[in-house]
């Protein structure tokens, strides 16, 4: 597992993000940017990134709240079992 990251500190490179996506030529440029103004590594922000699209609905994938419903329903599965 990785490090823990202060939620103001992801809250901060969201925000980033999108008063900023305009100003840079592609997504790894723009993440490569702000994961050196925050002392992240650029992944790191480009996993939060992809997985606010997702949120969003702009981008394919499970939402952090559809993760969040199947893995207490596992659990509820391992416990009935």
């Amino acid at each position: 597992m990785g490090k823990i990251i202060d939620p103001a500190v992801k809250e901060r490179a969201l925000r980033l993000i999108a008063d900023h996506r305009q100003d840079y030529p592609n997504d790894t440029a723009m993440c490569q940017a702000i994961g050196n103004k925050l002392g992240l590594g650029k992944e790191t922000i480009r996993r939060w990134l992809v997985q606010a699209d997702v949120n969003a609905g702009s981008r394919p994938g499970v939402s952090t709240d559809a993760q969040a419903e199947i893995k207490a329903l596992k659990a509820e599965v391992r416990k009935l079992r």
